[in-house]
This record gives C-alpha cells, sequence and structure tokens, in this order.
C-alpha cells in the first residue's frame, strides 16, 4: 500500500502545481489583453496546463479513494478532510469556466481579482494537508 499512497502524494503534488500555476497564466492574460498584447500563446498555456492537471487529480482522486477503502479509514477528521478535496474539485471547476472563457475570448476578471482567487486554493490545501498528517477529531 505504500506505493499507493506514493502515487497518490505524487499525483496530489502535479495536481496542486497545476491549480497554484494556472491562475498565473491568467494573471498574466488579463493584464496582456489589456494592455493589447498578444495573448494567444497563453491561451494555450492555460489549456493545456488544465488537461494536465485534470488528469492528475483524476489520478490522485483515484489513488486516494483507493487508499479509503483499503486502510478503512473512518473519523471526524476524515469528513473534514473530505470536505475540502471537495472545495478543492469546485476550485479546480472554477478553473475550467475561466479556462473556457479565455478560450472563447470572453471578459475573464482582472489581474487583481485572478491574483486573490490564485491564493484561495491555499485556504483549501491547508487544511487538507493539516487533517492528512495530524488526524485531529480523533
Amino acid at each position: 500500500m505504500l506505493w499507493v499512497k506514493s502515487f497518490h502524494v505524487l499525483a496530489v503534488m502535479a495536481w496542486l502545481a497545476g491549480i497554484f500555476y494556472l491562475p498565473r497564466i491568467l494573471v498574466h492574460y488579463a493584464e496582456g489583453r489589456a494592455a493589447g498584447e498578444d495573448v494567444r500563446r497563453l491561451v494555450i498555456m492555460a489549456g493545456r496546463l488544465y488537461g494536465f492537471m485534470t488528469l492528475m487529480a483524476l489520478i490522485a482522486l483515484a489513488f486516494g479513494v483507493w487508499l479509503w477503502q483499503a486502510y478503512a479509514y473512518s473519523g471526524q477528521w476524515l469528513r473534514w478532510k473530505l470536505l475540502f478535496v471537495l472545495g478543492l474539485i469546485g476550485y479546480h471547476l472554477a478553473c475550467r469556466v475561466l479556462v473556457q472563457r479565455v478560450r472563447a475570448g470572453a471578459p475573464v476578471p482582472g489581474g487583481r481579482a485572478l491574483r486573490w482567487f490564485n491564493e484561495g486554493a491555499l485556504l483549501l490545501v491547508v487544511p487538507i494537508v493539516i487533517l492528512a498528517i495530524v488526524k485531529p477529531f480523533g
């Protein structure tokens, strides 16, 4: 099971790399577009990164469910962790909406709003890590 846990952690790391980097690409897109710059490469980058992070999310979730079933994890800490994971999935889907808007050339929030959006992921990831390692609440 340590192999499963290792692959779960690796997939989560790759997913989170995308979760943290994609909004930065969108910041550059929004600011570049506002300045009249050519942002076509950023549109391609955002789409490709979203595809990669979606694949990593699916792999991470699959290994996470496998671990959950194999170890029969339970307890209040797990319920809270799963709630934050659902929030992270929601954040991921919000990124999808933004990428679709970028691909369509539709308006997106400004650079400042996207910077704040970027920080939102951290508010979900920190509790997930603490709950997974510390396992408070028994």
